[in-house]
């Protein structure tokens, strides 16, 4: 059974949609760079891919919306990692305790492997759609989560970045490259192939503690 709920997050108060999931088998964490992203069609779609998996989801913006007018805070990944540990941190009781994983896309995919790496002993897995997991930089080679990046194969100079970053990791690993899709993933079946990747990867590493 699914039950839907708001949440606040850190000092500016952004606003999560938080779903969680009788007996659960993992919460996963959205990380997009933006304000709106918590009602983004490609999140939601995703969201509830994930969720048919047993996976509880929470969507939630990591910019304020005065915030996201400055596109600069848009590549500002510190302040962009600093959302997602807050996000980790107000979790409600119910959510706590369950197996963690972080799902970024463009610029919040390298604030969810830098919260990898800041906690390394809350985060399990960490997927990356069309990110840009080289802007972690340092932090690529301290991330333990297991790490998968998904990118479009027409998706040239992001794929070549990610090819890149995923030298760089030291942990468990893995990208795979959609075939025709762009950055966006908007060709026909191009997302679903991203949420059944993604829904595999964090359905594999998520795990209780014994």
């Amino acid at each position: 059974m699914l039950q839907h709920s708001q949440i606040l997050i850190g000092t500016h108060g952004l606003e999560g949609d938080l779903c969680t999931v009788d007996s659960a088998r993992g919460l996963v964490l959205f990380a997009h760079g933006s304000s709106n992203s918590r009602n983004s069609r490609r999140n939601l779609t995703l969201a509830q891919t994930l969720q048919r998996q047993g996976l509880g989801t929470l969507l939630f913006g990591l910019l304020t919306p005065d915030e996201a007018d400055d596109r600069a805070n848009a590549f500002n990944v510190e302040l962009l990692a600093l959302r997602v540990l807050e996000a980790i941190d107000a979790l409600p009781a119910q959510a706590r305790g369950v197996p963690l994983g972080l799902f970024g896309a463009n610029t919040g995919a390298a604030a969810a492997l830098v919260a990898a790496a800041r906690r390394p002993d809350s985060v399990q897995a960490v997927v990356s759609r069309g990110g840009r997991p080289d802007l972690a930089g340092d932090s690529l080679e301290l991330v333990r989560a297991a790490t998968l990046l998904i990118v479009g194969s027409a998706d040239a100079e992001v794929l070549q970045l990610n090819r890149a970053a995923l030298r760089l990791l030291r942990c468990e690993k893995r990208i795979d490259i959609v075939p025709r899709a762009t950055h966006l993933f908007q060709e026909a079946g191009t997302l679903e192939t991203v949420a059944e990747l993604a829904s595999a990867w964090f359905l594999a590493h998520l795990r209780a503690a014994a």
